[in-house]
């Protein structure tokens, strides 16, 4: 074990090293992040004083302008993939500093745009970020950040590319990151709930079955959170309750029940004293 961990800290630095001056090639670079995210991917989360040693010169480099701000897309999705690895190995510690982590999110949200092509040579790192994303929680340290246009953004990519060919674990990661951020938020903003409410309008022919399925599914395991929230911004948005998702009705209808139910109950506690 000792010598598996060993070898690994070696690749690590030798790669970290070549990433600290990279080729300017796109085809020599691919495949020396391709190295690195391999490497990431085979080191724990709280790994020994060496290991994390041996982490830093990636860890630095990742974060330059020159591969972080690359203008090759497929370049852009790679080092989101090694960067999501680090923030997997440090949790649930921030690698970066609070505005760092602030752009490496950005960058995150940004590798969802794409998730519909299967055919992307990045489809799959595109993928395996997003199951990072909600497997180690990193999407409630975006709520601690207030990145909140961020969180919308990251809603609208993922109601708006969902797709049927789409495996179970690529849908239950954006399940869980959604629910995750609205049951950890302190409040639910109408901007929030927007993306959700366009996506179960019962008229809204663009939205595809499983990404409505989508959203009644975040919908209905938040339902308890949202119940104060929803009505208003059913309200807010004009539209008449029975023009949307049946689930969106039942949860403003128990919603309206609990606030009558409270009127009422104070209104008999008024009576009696």
């Amino acid at each position: 074990m000792a010598s598996s961990n060993d070898e690994l800290e070696q690749q690590l630095m030798e790669a970290g090293n070549k990433l600290l001056d990279p080729p300017s090639s796109v085809d020599e670079l691919l495949p020396l992040l391709d190295q690195v995210e391999n490497c990431l991917a085979r080191v724990e989360q709280s790994p020994a004083d060496s290991m994390q040693k041996a982490l830093s010169d990636s860890q630095k480099a990742l974060l330059d302008d020159q591969l972080f701000k690359h203008s090759d897309i497929d370049v852009k999705v790679s080092v989101a993939s090694c960067i999501s690895e680090i923030t997997r190995i440090t949790a649930p510690d921030a690698p970066y500093s609070d505005d760092e982590m602030k752009e490496v999110f950005q960058l995150i949200v940004s590798s969802f745009e794409n998730l519909s092509d299967k055919s992307s040579r990045s489809y799959a790192k595109r993928t395996s970020i997003l199951e990072t994303v909600a497997k180690v929680r990193s999407c409630v340290v975006m709520l601690d950040l207030e990145c909140d246009t961020l969180i919308v953004e990251m809603f609208q990519h993922f109601l708006k590319t969902i797709r049927d060919h789409h495996p179970e674990n690529v849908i239950s990661s954006m399940e869980t990151i959604m629910t995750l951020v609205v049951e950890e938020s302190e409040d639910i903003s109408l901007e929030l709930l927007t993306p959700i409410l366009e996506c179960l309008k019962k008229d809204n022919e663009e939205v595809l079955p499983v990404a409505r399925k989508l959203g009644e599914r975040v919908l209905e395991a938040c339902a308890a959170k949202l119940r104060p929230y929803l009505l208003e911004a059913v309200k807010s948005t004009g539209i008449s309750l029975e023009d949307y998702s049946t689930v969106v009705a039942s949860i403003c209808q128990e919603a309206s029940g609990a606030a009558e139910q409270n009127d009422v109950s104070n209104e008999h506690k008024v009576n009696l004293t």
